[in-house]
């Protein structure tokens, strides 16, 4: 289950300056009576990448377990552990410490020309990201919405993935509790409404049906408006590949490109990829879930330039 990002004020200068975060991400399974042979992944570990750098983590597993880890196809950190003896429950802490910074690469300036992408040197990079996938189907609804948010048709990967992101904030409704993580983007696009998940679906669906490779991404933001024993929440949103420049962020929810308060975990074709903790384990089932993040500012605002 992801959970789902509130609101929170727009960009100002500070969230161009570098972030000190502290994530603790509580993920607790309370089962239908005891379980056994419980086999677990864990993608929780954020990344290091042009706009971030995780200094230090944590995962904390009861009952006990032997941690190891393994970088999956997609490179993301990968967790994994098991618990053999019986057990009633099972609680997954990650704690994780990550310095945030704007994007050395600064922002994309020129045009990005679809037919770059055509450079066999770089077709690995982003070939599967170009594919229908478990949670992104490319029907042609979704290539009509497409059609709707880029008129004038593919001419710019970034300007044109950035006009998509923004169609979606405009045309869709925030609604929490409407639509589930197995909701697919075309039932999300017949009524208009869903979380930032779907968001994300639905723009990956656009962006590949007219030819911008898009991949999905998992993560947090810093909410300065957090009451202090408030949850917050996992976030998703998008990157597009631009030849030349890597991979580039767009938050369709929110209508902007991830700032400073963002924080990423993983990357993947769709939210199958990312899956936070997912596993199996012998049993009648799973009564309960519980997740519970909370995202910490460790720097004292007062260090931070306004200018």
């Amino acid at each position: 289950m992801i959970a789902e990002a509130p609101e929170v004020q727009p960009i100002n200068s500070e969230w161009r300056e570098p972030l000190l975060l502290e994530v603790r991400h509580l993920t607790r399974f309370i089962y239908q009576g005891s379980t056994q042979d419980s086999f677990n992944e864990a993608r929780l570990q954020p990344a290091t990448d042009h706009g971030q750098e995780c200094r230090e983590f944590s995962l904390n597993i009861e009952p006990g377990a032997l941690v190891r880890d393994y970088p999956d196809f997609f490179a993301n950190c990968v967790h994994y552990f098991d618990v053999s003896p019986p057990h009633e429950s099972l609680s997954v802490e990650a704690v994780s410490v990550v310095q945030t910074r704007p994007d050395a690469r600064g922002e994309p300036s020129p045009a990005y020309s679809p037919e770059a992408l055509n450079n066999h040197d770089v077709v690995e990079s982003w070939f599967e990201y170009l594919q229908d996938s478990a949670f992104v189907s490319l029907d042609k609804e979704i290539w009509r919405e497409a059609c709707d948010a880029v008129p004038q048709g593919l001419t710019d990967l970034w300007q044109d993935a950035r006009a998509i992101g923004s169609h979606i904030f405009k045309s869709f409704s925030y609604t929490p509790n409407l639509t589930t993580v197995n909701t697919r983007p075309v039932e999300v696009l017949r009524v208009r409404q869903g979380v930032c998940q779907d968001f994300a679906h639905i723009m990956l669906g656009m962006c590949r049906s007219i030819g911008i490779p898009a991949r999905y991404v998992s993560g947090y933001f810093f909410n300065p408006n957090r009451l202090p024993d408030e949850i917050e929440a996992s976030h998703a949103w998008v990157e597009v590949y631009l030849p030349g420049y890597g991979w580039k962020g767009f938050d369709p929810t929110h209508d902007r490109v991830p700032d400073t308060r963002y924080v990423k975990i993983a990357t993947g074709r769709d939210y199958g990829d990312i899956r936070p903790v997912s596993g199996t384990f012998r049993g009648k089932g799973t009564r309960e879930m519980i997740v519970e993040v909370y995202v910490t500012r460790l720097d004292a605002p007062s260090r931070v330039s306004s200018q």
